[in-house]
């Protein structure tokens, strides 16, 4: 559905912030405001010995550090697999020979526009790594099922990690359907 009008009222680096006026479902006419992303891709890399790479990452808006999976934004034209290849490599030095698709995350779909595609990368090699100055980034390997729990029990606080682990447990256990939920 395109706004019959639309209001920017920012553009930076990353986002822009509009106002849209639109006409909903219900015939109810509504400004709405809305944060534009270019949407993002997240690797779920798991080793051989069914460890996961797990990310604990500064982030200043979340007030400090949280444990995160590799991840980043889609640059112009760039398909999803090939942020989340990009990503794995830049931020934990690992190249996956195995993808599959794990469906899309919404962040906050009241608000921000941004899609997150996750994929579960696996048959691990290493790469060098290299980090943008702007992320502070420590690498760790953690068993797969305790990842899982964190995610479970709310000590993983980042949405697109819980759902990332989880949908990943869930495709990777036995009888689970070829297709990666969405």
């Amino acid at each position: 559905m395109e706004p019959s009008k639309q209001t920017l009222h920012y553009r930076g680096r990353i986002i822009s912030v509009t106002t849209d006026e639109v006409r909903l479902p219900n015939g109810h006419e509504a400004t709405l405001e809305v944060v534009h992303h270019p949407g993002g891709a997240v690797a779920v890399a798991i080793d051989t010995a069914r460890r996961v790479c797990l990310l604990r990452q500064y982030r200043y808006v979340a007030g400090g550090w949280l444990w995160e999976l590799p991840a980043g934004k889609l640059e112009p034209g760039e398909p999803p697999l090939l942020t989340a290849q990009r990503e794995l490599t830049e931020e934990a030095g690992v190249r996956a020979a195995q993808w599959r698709s794990l469906g899309t995350y919404l962040s906050s779909p009241g608000v921000f526009s941004e899609v997150l595609h996750l994929f579960l990368a696996t048959e691990l090699d290493t790469a060098a790594a290299a980090p943008e100055q702007a992320e502070v980034i420590e690498v760790h390997w953690i068993e797969f099922e305790e990842a899982c729990q964190w995610a479970e029990r709310g000590e993983i606080r980042d949405g697109k990690t819980a759902i990332g682990l989880l949908r990943a447990r869930y495709v990777l256990s036995p009888g689970a359907p070829g297709e990666a939920p969405r």
